[in-house]
């Protein structure tokens, strides 16, 4: 009775463990992870498992800004069972990114996106154990040939971070209750007419949505949006970012 006691306010009670097996990961594709739970001192009936994948946004309020939580997607797997006391159990699932899901493999001065799968087991009285990693989520092949296009216009990614809100283009909405800016400082002779320029992505199925932010020194602030069907062409793109940054 006291491990069941103790089990209940989380001492010695089952434990989750995810792997990540996946070592490439971009917005839309599949995430494969193993999970591993670990029996605690005493059998306790597992309800399901809950995944959530969350990232880490900038949120504005009257007195400046903080940081916030925000969960992009929620799994639930509701099969009931018991794990014994001591037993080891594991099992492998396929999971499927959202599209809006930010990018984390970026090399810039001040990375501050952080996305991460939280696992969290639902013990039949008792507290849950939970298991975090993080995860690197690499650009898309249209995201790739966007960020290359704005680079080779004379810019250099600076910072990544998140903000919570809405992106809002001319036919498109983002839909996850935050979205990415990636700011770009410009190199050389191009800080003589600009600021800097902040890309967001807007994925959806078959299409990615581009938004520009374009600051210059002596023409103030601009939007500029343009959409990538899924599969366009470098060249294509190259020329869109262009028109925008010549």
């Amino acid at each position: 009775m006291f491990k069941k006691l103790l089990a209940s306010v989380g001492i010695g009670a089952a434990k989750v463990d995810t792997l990540i097996l996946s070592e490439h990961l971009v917005p839309g594709g599949v995430l494969k992870i193993e999970i591993q739970i670990a029996g605690g001192d005493v059998a306790q009936t597992i309800n399901g498992l809950d995944l959530r994948l969350m990232t880490m946004a900038e949120v504005e309020h009257q007195d400046g800004e903080s940081q916030q939580a925000l969960q992009l997607h929620h799994w639930h797997l509701d099969e009931t069972f018991i794990i014994g006391e001591g037993e080891q159990l594991s099992d492998q699932f396929e999971l499927t990114l959202p599209l809006e899901t930010p990018l984390t493999a970026l090399n810039c001065r001040r990375n501050q996106t952080q996305v991460w799968l939280e696992t969290g087991l639902d013990i039949a009285q008792g507290l849950d154990g939970r298991d975090r990693d993080a995860l690197r989520i690499g650009p898309t092949r249209e995201m790739v040939t966007v960020l290359e296009a704005v680079a080779e216009c004379g810019f250099s990614l600076y910072s990544a971070d998140v903000e919570k809100g809405q992106l809002r283009g001319p036919d498109f909405a983002s839909s996850v209750g935050c979205y990415q800016e990636l700011e770009f400082r410009p190199a050389g002779f191009g800080s003589v007419r600009f600021k800097e320029v902040e890309v967001s992505f807007v994925a959806q199925h078959g299409i990615t949505h581009v938004m520009l932010e374009v600051d210059r020194r002596f023409g103030g602030d601009a939007l500029r949006c343009f959409s990538v069907p899924d599969g366009e062409s470098p060249q294509r793109i190259d020329a869109e970012v262009r028109r925008i940054l010549g």
